[in-house]
């Protein structure tokens, strides 16, 4: 059997709602991990994951995907004793230098008082092991290559090659949200971040057959399923929107085409979300990056709607968020060459600083509320989930407490 220890980061913040939020992480990764035989263990502010072996890609991979870890790491478990916590080191040691390190520190840490060395005997004892035992390596306690961290709790746990978490809050614990979901860079990148906050997401993506294409939905639906390794899966509704875009087109003044077609998909999606129990929209609209995203613009599209939108992205530049983006994994299939609605109807010169009021008498001119009730009928819905074919468990109800937090240094 091959354990991992678990730091929870933020959740130890949490004061009076901790247990609440450290349950709804446990369900989360007992259901990436379903099936493999590996089970899930607490003690003193740490999880432990029990993997057997064989199984490691998988528990592998679950803990780089899990919302609410500030880091984890593969851990040897020793005896309680000075001699197999320093042979443990000697061990973390070479397996270090085999990995290409060359120099190295001990970082300890003893929560469990009657253990004879202290933090910096451990860490001068097994630094003085490892350097007898392991040619090669030596000692850098500013710029080390490698950290070795030993761990005196119930239980001795040394290990090297720790891996920084997602941290953030286990997925479940804020609520649901509906993302406004297209084939675009920015979106996907939205969802996460608020999926890293908690929040239980369901997309929404606005189709345009036959002038958007199906590799276009496609390539959405791939998007969903890779934000949805993080968010324990997303439920993805397509709706038809040909019918309301044609509507604009026909009925609006051009320079509005955009503003006005953000303005129905909003409203939909507020239908859309109130039917599915979610308690805001999410989008992925960054402060002037186009004509649609200007304060003015902004204002217009979501003056149709009463539900909170939630704008992760509003004051990142571009770059940034191509950088999370690509770190996710969402970016290579962002700029696959597949149109969305929005592009293939963007008017050549769009209103760049719309009236809110002229915005909603043009579209209350338009009489699309047939249109939008007839598209929200006839939507498809389906499960773009992680791993394939898993259902995600029930989301728990968030605190609703006022417990002040208590910082806890991990």
């Amino acid at each position: 059997m091959i354990t991992y220890l678990l730091k929870l980061g933020e959740l130890t913040l949490k004061g009076g709602n901790r247990r609440v939020f450290e349950r709804i992480l446990r369900r989360n990764l007992e259901a990436l991990i379903r099936g493999t035989g590996a089970r899930v263990e607490t003690a003193s502010g740490r999880f432990y994951l029990h993997s057997p072996e064989g199984t490691e890609s998988r528990a592998e991979d679950a803990l780089d995907h899990l919302m609410g870890i500030s880091g984890w790491a593969q851990t040897r478990v020793c005896e309680k004793t000075v001699p197999a916590v320093i042979r443990s080191c000697v061990e973390e040691g070479k397996r270090l230098l085999e990995g290409g390190i060359q120099t190295f520190k001990i970082e300890a840490r003893r929560t469990d008082k009657s253990f004879p060395l202290d933090s910096y005997g451990i860490a001068r004892e097994g630094g003085e092991a490892v350097l007898g035992a392991v040619p090669g390596l030596r000692v850098d306690v500013r710029r080390p290559q490698g950290i070795i961290e030993v761990e005196i709790r119930e239980k001795a746990y040394v290990y090297g090659f720790g891996r920084r978490g997602q941290q953030g809050l286990p997925v479940g614990s804020a609520g649901r949200g509906l993302l406004l979901l297209s084939g675009g860079i920015d979106s996907p990148v939205a969802g996460y971040l608020l999926a890293s906050r908690g929040m239980l997401i369901e997309a929404v993506y606005f189709h345009a057959y036959p002038y958007t294409s199906e590799e276009a939905r496609l390539k959405v639906v791939k998007l969903a399923e890779i934000v949805g390794r993080y968010s324990l899966g997303i439920r993805l509704h397509t709706l038809n929107f040909t019918p309301i875009q044609k509507h604009i087109k026909a009925g609006a003044p051009l320079e509005w085409h955009t503003v006005l077609l953000r303005m129905a998909m909003m409203d939909a999606a507020e239908k859309l979300a109130e039917n599915r129990r979610c308690a805001c929209l999410i989008t992925g609209e960054s402060l002037s990056q186009v004509a649609s995203q200007t304060i003015e613009n902004i204002a217009c599209t979501e003056s149709r709607v009463k539900l909170p939108v939630l704008r992760p992205l509003v004051g990142m530049d571009k770059e940034k968020i191509i950088r999370i983006a690509g770190t996710i994994g969402t970016y290579k299939t962002s700029i696959l060459p597949y149109e969305d609605c929005c592009l293939l109807f963007s008017p050549p010169h769009p209103i760049i600083r719309g009236n809110r009021e002229e915005a909603r008498r043009l579209y209350q001119g338009l009489n699309l509320e047939e249109s939008l009730a007839e598209a929200l009928r006839g939507g498809h819905t389906e499960e773009c989930s992680f791993p394939p074919g898993k259902e995600r468990p029930e989301r728990d109800e968030p605190p609703r407490n006022g417990t002040q937090a208590e910082a806890v240094v991990i």
